[in-house]
């Protein structure tokens, strides 16, 4: 007999520059949600959005943030330092996202060095944390992004070619965190 959790009210936060941190959310409640989960997708960038009004009543958490020239955006360290007592009276968990996780030990919770800041400077421990590699799409950044971000990818010997975006994300580890992030109690 296998067993079954009870449905559970997830909310999942997201703060993206180029909306593949978003899709790596929606990845995540599409699964969440087909596993019998009432999962609310919320964007930190729209902080009137009706769900910050009734935050106490998700059991589950999940911030996903990504990283532009090395921070996380400043509104995810405000939703944090606003509620973190609730992400610790909860399973809450809090990935990374950024072209850095794209390297050999960078993926990690221990070898992302944006995720071990994120922690240090907020304070907060989730109780699973993440580092996926992002998307990189020349084609749509602006004149100054485009110029500034092939010269990272430059020094730090990615693609800098503009011909197709690349995706990065190991969607095989995003599903088994989604299923650890599940599995907290």
């Amino acid at each position: 007999m296998q067993y079954i959790a009870a449905m559970e009210r997830i909310a999942i936060f997201y703060s993206t520059v180029d909306g593949h941190t978003r899709t790596i959310c929606t990845r995540l409640q599409a699964a969440m949600a087909a596993a019998g989960h009432d999962v609310t997708l919320v964007s930190l960038d729209q902080p009137d959005d009706p769900n910050f009004a009734h935050l106490q009543d998700f059991d589950r958490l999940l911030i996903g943030a990504s990283i532009r020239y090395g921070k996380h955006r400043p509104a995810v360290f405000q939703f944090v330092a606003q509620q973190r007592a609730l992400l610790e009276s909860r399973p809450a968990a809090f990935f990374t996202v950024n072209l850095v996780a794209r390297k050999p030990g960078k993926d990690t919770p221990e070898g992302s060095p944006y995720l071990r800041k994120f922690i240090e400077q907020s304070g907060w421990q989730p109780s699973l944390t993440g580092a996926f590699a992002g998307r990189l799409d020349y084609a749509s950044y602006g004149p100054l992004d485009r110029t500034m971000i092939r010269f990272i990818m430059w020094l730090t010997k990615g693609p800098t070619s503009a011909s197709a975006p690349v995706v990065f994300t190991d969607w095989a580890s995003v599903d088994d965190f989604g299923q650890r992030f599940l599995a907290l109690s």
